[in-house]
């Protein structure tokens, strides 16, 4: 099982990377940056929504279905294709009320405005999808505790059964503010 670091850096991550970059105002750096950033997040997301039975089987029947992995056999199909609406509405279950948090997050760190970062989120999430479609279908992972495993190992063992709300509340307080929304991602995942 390929862990994040190995994805972002191999062919597939590449593609990736200069797909997004030819559809969107980034440079292929910035677009890595947040790639880089997103990925983590994302896959945190996913893993939160899995720790629980009906989170988890709606990601199981997402990834059974229309996320099986097809998207990797025709990326740059995809990639050139410029549509979002899958992607949004895959951020709008992965991340719910927390995607603007997490867009101005990774915009603060990367540099990258707002409205960048956002549709490269929507562009990277179906191929997270397919990704984890894919990895699932190599593990044949058929419930929440191997959905659980397989989001563990592609995050390289890190918890995140609640990775989204601790990188979201930076300051241990239980709220979300700006001191937070300042501080995300960076003390999580340092500097690359």
């Amino acid at each position: 099982m390929e862990k994040i670091l190995d994805l972002l850096n191999g062919s597939l991550g590449k593609e990736v990377v200069e797909g997004i970059t030819r559809n969107t105002e980034a440079s292929e750096e910035q677009t890595k940056a947040v790639v880089s950033n997103a990925l983590p997040a994302l896959l945190g997301a996913l893993q939160n929504n899995a720790s629980n039975s009906d989170g988890a089987q709606g990601i199981l029947n997402a990834i059974g279905s229309k996320h099986d992995g097809g998207i990797l056999d025709n990326l740059s199909g995809f990639l050139g294709s410029n549509d979002t609406s899958d992607g949004n509405g895959i951020l709008g279950h992965m991340l719910g009320d927390k995607r603007d948090a997490v867009e101005h997050a990774i915009s603060g760190k990367t540099g990258v405005s707002s409205g960048t970062v956002s549709k490269i989120l929507a562009m990277l999430a179906p191929v997270v999808m397919g990704y984890l479609g894919k990895q699932s279908r190599n593990g044949q992972v058929n419930d929440g505790n191997g959905l659980n495993d397989l989001l563990g190992g592609m995050l390289g063992g890190q918890s995140g059964g609640n990775i989204l709300g601790g990188l979201l509340d930076q300051n241990g307080d239980g709220k979300l503010g700006v001191d937070d929304v300042g501080g995300l991602l960076g003390g999580f995942f340092g500097k690359k």
